[in-house]
């Protein structure tokens, strides 16, 4: 596993990592999470989960998407959204 890097906007944490074969971004918002989960190899489709190793809600081709799915899930502004540097290129 590779170290995680954090962004923070507000009440809203992120954290990404890449562990179990797959690029993590983990939103938490008081107490809510909200993933976007790819492979490693980071051409398939965006996962959103609710936990990192919860079921698959929804598959994204696209990142912004997938950021708008977490939005809708954290009730936030997409827009709000921090998204570190290292996960700024997930999507096809």
């Amino acid at each position: 596993m590779e170290d995680t890097t954090e962004a923070t906007a507000g009440d809203i944490h992120a954290a990404y990592s890449e562990a179990a074969g797959e690029r993590r971004l983990v939103f938490d918002r008081e107490g809510q999470t909200a993933v976007v989960a790819q492979n490693i190899e980071g051409y398939a489709m965006l996962r959103v989960r609710r936990t990192a190793d919860g079921d698959e809600l929804e598959r994204y081709y696209g990142f912004d998407m997938a950021l708008d799915h977490v939005a809708e899930l954290l009730d936030v502004d997409p827009n709000a959204l921090p998204v570190p540097e290292a996960a700024a290129d997930m999507g096809m």
